[in-house]
Order: structure tokens, then sequence, then C-alpha cells
């Protein structure tokens, strides 16, 4: 197999938690345009169906897992009608803006079942469609989507009074789903079932960009590169970590922020 060769997922199946997001999307156009067949998970059904329609007008395979990650029943039926899964992306998160004074005990409770406990659920309940997938290709990949706030606290003097503060339950649960995909990877290696973990920089989403350019250019002076990202941006580390091309790689975190964590 050529190096090139190696990216590439035709016959593969991925799923991507979130797909409809600001980085869920480029994610799953990535994994489509790379050949692989990928499933399409979130809780607006329109926003999916949409998403589906427009990948298959051009050309890619792709169908729905409509369920919210943190609803049990839903997240055990979905998982249990997929026969084979090589690539699983946890993508979602549910959570809100806010500082130490707003800060609840649901907020911890939601940030950590949402970007932790649901993202360790769904691996678990496909444990079987990964083992398939092994039993053809040799491997199956784990991405969680962790973030640069897993590793370092927000500089409180970039966000002022814009109130897109960042939680200090987000980066407590990021931080968290570090540590499981390691945890992860070290018990799941003897099946060759491999988890990592991109942890993104700053990534605004557009609206902010048009509502909050003064944040945003903050934002982008403190990052070495001296810009924020742009989403299609993921598509290479996440293609290198889903694919042949990291056969030999599992437990890593792999920064996609710019260099802002390099400081």
């Amino acid at each position: 197999m050529s190096s090139l060769a190696r990216f590439r997922l035709e016959g593969r199946t991925a799923l991507v938690t979130g797909a409809a997001g600001h980085l869920g999307s480029a994610m799953v156009d990535a994994l489509a345009e790379a050949g692989a067949h990928v499933i399409l998970n979130g809780r607006n059904l329109g926003r999916l169906e949409a998403q589906r329609d427009a990948l298959i007008a051009r050309g890619h395979a792709a169908s729905l897992a409509p369920f919210d990650i943190m609803d049990a029943p839903a997240r055990s039926g979905a998982m249990a009608k997929i026969a084979r899964l090589d690539v699983l992306v946890n993508n979602a998160y549910t959570g809100r803006p806010g500082t130490i004074a707003m800060a609840e005990p649901e907020d911890f409770a939601r940030a950590f079942e949402s970007g932790v406990y649901a993202g360790f659920a769904i691996l678990r309940e496909s444990l079987p469609a990964l083992r398939k997938a092994v039993a053809a290709t040799g491997s199956a990949a784990v991405i969680n989507i962790a973030s640069m706030y897993g590793h370092v606290s927000p500089d409180p003097r970039l966000y002022g009074d814009s109130g897109l503060n960042s939680a200090p339950w987000y980066g407590a649960a990021k931080g968290g789903l570090l540590q499981l995909t390691r945890y992860l990877a070290c018990h799941l290696a003897p099946e060759r079932i491999r988890v990592n973990a991109i942890s993104p920089g700053p990534f605004p989403r557009t609206e902010i960009g048009k509502q909050k350019s003064d944040f945003v250019e903050r934002l982008a002076a403190k990052t070495p590169l001296g810009r924020i990202g742009e989403p299609q941006e993921m598509a290479g580390p996440l293609l290198f970590l889903a694919s042949d091309a990291s056969s030999y790689v599992t437990g890593i975190n792999l920064p996609v922020d710019g260099g802002w964590t390099a400081w």
C-alpha cells in the first residue's frame, strides 16, 4: 500500500457524534471525502438530514443516527443497529460559557456526562462493531475530541466582557477526556482498537467572528501562528488518526491549536 493510500477509508464506516456542529461538519466532510460511509449523529434531525442529503449529492455515502448522547436508551438502541464500526469520533459536548461565579453543580454534571461519560458509553456499546472492523481490516480507531483547555487555563484577559468565557467545567471535562483516552488506549490495545485524542485550539464559530471581531482578534494575537483556525484544518489530523496512516499510534493527544499550548 502506498503512503497516500494509507489515508484512504474506502469500505469503512465512521460515526461522528455532534456531526452537524462547527467542527463536526468539517470532520464529516473529511471522512466522507476519504471514502468512508459516515453515520451522522446529533439531536437536530432536520440539520442531519440536510447534511446527509448534501453528502449524497456529492457522491458520498452517509446515513443517520439521530439521538442525544446523554439519552441512555436512545444511545444504546442506536448503537445496537451498527453492525461494524471502523472509526468512532466522539465530538459531541453539551455545556455553556461561564465563570467561577456562575458555576453550579449541574454545570459540572452536564459537562462530565456529555464530555466524558457519554463518549465512554458509546465506545463500550460499540465494542462489538469495533471488533468486527478489527476482524476485517486489522484495526479500528477511536478519536476523542478534547480541547487546548484540557491542558492549559483560559486567559481571562482575552475574554473581558464578551460573555464567551470558557467555563471551569469545560476544561475540567476535557482534561478528564484526555486521561480517559490514555486509559482506553492501554486497555484496548491488545484488541487492536486504537484510541487517540485531538485537542483543537481557537476555532470560533463564524457568527462569533462577525459579532465579536475584537475578541477573535485577541485570540488570533495570542496564537503563535497569528490567526484562528479554520474548521477544514481538522481534516488532516483526523484522517491521520482514523486511517492506517497511524497504525502504530495509540494513546496520544494531537494539538491542533496553531501553537497555543507551546508557549
